[in-house]
């Protein structure tokens, strides 16, 4: 429930692809078909450590309607790939990093002869030992998974002297935490369709978030112009950062080129979950003090991060989780490192919320055993260390100022739940089922970052049927994008949705917008929308006034056309199709196109965001003493993230993102065992289902920006899911005066603890 509906009644749209997805109908990329098309798969290592001795794929090539094999000697460009760091094999030919690590590829007539051509390739390996424990990762006798050794990356972020100022502190709590390796789990796992053409061109249905990253990788890999290769990136059954990077387009794509025909791959869960990318787990170590009163002094941080065998954006991960250890708070004596490793465990990557889940739920957890401590409620506790509008950001930096800390810690307040704050109760007929209430805070930037190339365009035309046409390099893969655009477009022309096309996810038709990731599309497109309304309107008027002599003064572009100013409701006085038909005639399009960059802030570390939202999440969970199972009965979020341009999709973000958290912090671990996935399918690792899920999700929107702030709305595709993890554990707290410093929670942590707590209080 998004408060104050009524307020958006006019915005309260179906969304366009709505329908075709509830009802099955929508075709995604990895449905698509083509005549004579091929299957492919891949064979991936059997080992997560070893040399390969050698690969004899001789009886996979005798088969029967097998149509190519292939192994890293096809590959006819840089057998290599990465968004920021091209490092992983396409097809490994020395040694293989781990279980997902592919050999080779076949292309066969149907999917089964390809499953038993796989099953021919003979692989001889020569086993090495595993590294897979990121503690012991960078000790002097580990094995060396790369040329550079076992370190991806380290960050340092130093303010004052922290470890002198602990002297200082009255109260002083140190504690560890560890967060786990979570899968991304999209209904549509990786696949796509890849189609060679007579012209030399290569066709790619593949869903992805970076259409222009992933022509430009494959251009690399297949060693063609990037102009050769169209890749066309949505819909997407979704995403959450695991589809950024590379996945089976490059076996797609070099099959397709060998065979001349089309090629299907589609994973299978298994598949997907043995190749992969996952959220980084982490070990987070924090030792946070205050004086008396409760001030925060001093903050003293340790991040290690498994990176798994390749990098993929690792550094990028660390660099955020950097930068938002600190929390929304204000501490003269900081003293963050981070360190990231490589192992042969499955690799981490690009996961909704990208490392600010993992040190939020410790920070905050933090401010939780401080209060304690303090003898203080942790909220007053918050509100004495907040930030203010006009304090630099995490890093010291220059970032733009709003109300949006204040602004959210004022409101939860407001939420029915905040009455039953530190009031453990149990039910009078289920004694053993007890419940409580916790909170939590968030700062979360938005965008790339300082110093990441974080360009962004867009263009509008007027089409010859008639259409305002919006072309942007995005895609959909779930957040609602085209409904938020149509809802930007109808008001930045005040036109009706028939009045509207929108082309996304194809290199082909759309200019280069960036990425859809780090909660930037909706902003970017929204920054584009007043850039390009000017001229394209000032087009319109101009060919209004050539086809009737109106002057540009008397119109305005509305429902179906251009009308009289004030007279927006009427007919129009000339048609969106009139206008496009004139300017065909006199071979003078009607378009505007953009390019800019993401706001960025102006000095500061690499990572370093200038765009902040705020929220706050409050929780009521229930606890069975009996079994230890936790159950999250509702949640309350504010969110101030400036105006919200689709209230639907702002909701369903707020909702799904806040589900996501859920897995996080109860059920989700995608546990290994010597560098092997132990759970492989979803019979095991367990996701929140729509019963697991809470009864009620009350979202609340703070829409405000200070006066002159022209940034607009900012995206909360992750704001959702990165403040759930403490305001539980705060809840499970109260509830049972447990503390809880590993996710997922534990239920035989809870019912151990129980134990030892009820021994303790008999002793007494």
């Amino acid at each position: 429930m998004l408060l104050g509906r009524d307020t958006y009644a006019k915005k309260w749209i179906i969304r366009p692809d709505g329908e075709e997805k509830v009802t099955g109908r929508l075709q995604y990329l990895t449905d698509l078909t083509a005549p004579g098309m091929l299957h492919g798969k891949v064979l991936r290592s059997k080992y997560p450590h070893a040399w390969i001795l050698s690969i004899d794929t001789s009886k996979a090539k005798a088969t029967a309607g097998v149509r190519a094999v292939i192994t890293a000697e096809d590959v006819p460009g840089m057998n290599l790939f990465g968004i920021a760091f091209p490092h992983q094999p396409v097809l490994c030919q020395e040694r293989v990093r781990y279980i997902g690590d592919a050999v080779a590829a076949v292309a066969a007539d149907t999917e089964e002869i390809a499953e038993y051509a796989l099953s021919l390739i003979e692989v001889v390996y020569e086993p090495l030992p595993v590294v897979d424990n990121p503690e012991t990762a960078l000790d002097e006798g580990t094995v060396l998974l790369h040329p550079d050794g076992n370190l991806l990356h380290r960050t340092h972020l130093k303010q004052g002297e922290a470890e002198t100022a602990f002297a200082e502190c009255a109260h002083i709590v140190e504690e560890t935490y560890y967060t786990p390796r979570q899968m991304h789990t999209y209904m549509e796992t990786e696949g796509g369709l890849f189609i060679p053409g007579k012209d030399g061109r290569l066709t790619v249905y593949s869903p992805t978030q970076h259409g222009y990253k992933d022509r430009m990788q494959l251009a690399r890999i297949l060693a063609m112009e990037e102009e050769q290769i169209r890749v066309v990136s949505s819909p997407i059954g979704g995403s959450f950062g695991g589809k950024d990077e590379l996945n089976v387009q490059p076996f797609g794509a070099l099959l397709a080129l060998m065979t001349g025909a089309p090629i299907k791959m589609h994973n299978s869960r298994r598949e997907s979950v043995i190749a992969g990318i996952k959220r980084h787990p982490m070990r987070i170590t924090m030792k946070t003090g205050t004086d008396a009163s409760g001030h925060l002094i001093a903050h003293q941080v340790s991040i290690l991060a498994d990176t798994g065998a390749y990098a993929t954006l690792g550094c990028e991960v660390l660099n955020f989780a950097t930068e938002h250890a600190i929390g929304p708070y204000t501490i003269p004596h900081i003293d963050v490192k981070g360190t990231s490793v490589y192992t042969n465990n499955g690799v981490s990557g690009e996961f909704r919320g990208f490392g600010g889940n993992q040190v939020i739920f410790a920070v905050e957890s933090q401010i939780e055993r401080l209060a304690e401590k303090l003898g203080m409620d942790a909220w007053e506790l918050r509100k004495l260390n907040l930030r203010a509008p006009s304090d630099p950001g995490p890093m010291g930096q220059e970032i733009v100022p709003t109300e949006g800390a204040s602004q959210v810690w004022h409101k939860a307040q407001e939420s029915p739940l905040w009455a039953k704050r530190g009031k453990s109760h149990a039910s009078a007929q289920e004694p053993w089922l007890r419940r409580g209430v916790g909170a939590s805070m968030v700062m979360h930037g938005a965008g790339l970052g300082l110093g990441i190339p974080d360009h962004s365009g867009g263009r509008i035309e007027l089409t010859p049927e008639g259409k305002i046409q919006a072309s942007f390099g995005f895609e959909e893969f779930g957040q609602g994008l085209y409904a938020a655009l149509t809802l930007m477009l109808q008001d930045c022309f005040g036109c009706a949705a028939d009045d509207i096309r929108i082309v996304i996810g194809d290199t082909d038709r759309v200019p280069i917008s960036g990425s859809s990731t780090a909660s930037r599309a909706t902003t970017m497109m929204w920054r584009a929308l007043q850039r390009l309304k000017p001229p394209f309107v000032q087009a319109l008027l101009e060919q209004a006034a050539e086809l009737g002599g109106f002057a540009p003064e008397e119109l305005t572009t509305g429902v179906g056309g251009l009308h009289r100013s004030g007279d927006g409701a009427g007919r129009p006085v000339v048609t969106y199709a009139q206008l496009a038909a004139a300017a065909d005639q006199a071979a003078k399009p009607i378009l505007a196109q953009t390019v800019f960059d993401y706001p960025t802030t102006p000095a500061g570390q690499v990572g370093a965001h200038y765009l902040y939202s705020y929220a706050a999440a409050v929780v009521e969970v229930e606890v069975n003493m009996l079994t230890g199972r936790v159950r999250v009965i509702q949640t309350d979020h504010v969110i101030a993230a400036g105006p919200v341009i689709n209230p639907m999709g702002f909701l369903g973000q707020i909702e799904g993102g806040s589900v996501m958290a859920l897995g996080f912090t109860l059920t989700e671990d995608a546990a290994m065992q010597m560098s092997s996935y132990v759970r492989h399918n979803l019979d095991t690792y367990l996701i929140p289902t729509f019963r697991d899920s809470p009864q009620s999700i009350r979202v609340e929107a703070i829409e405000e920006l200070p006066e002159g702030d022209t940034f607009g709305p900012r995206g909360v595709g992750e704001i959702g899911s990165v403040g759930l993890a403490p305001a539980i554990t705060a809840a499970v707290r109260q509830a049972t005066g447990i503390w809880v410093n590993r996710l997922p929670i534990s239920p035989e942590h809870i019912v151990q603890s129980i134990d030892w707590l009820e021994g303790v209080e008999a002793i007494d």
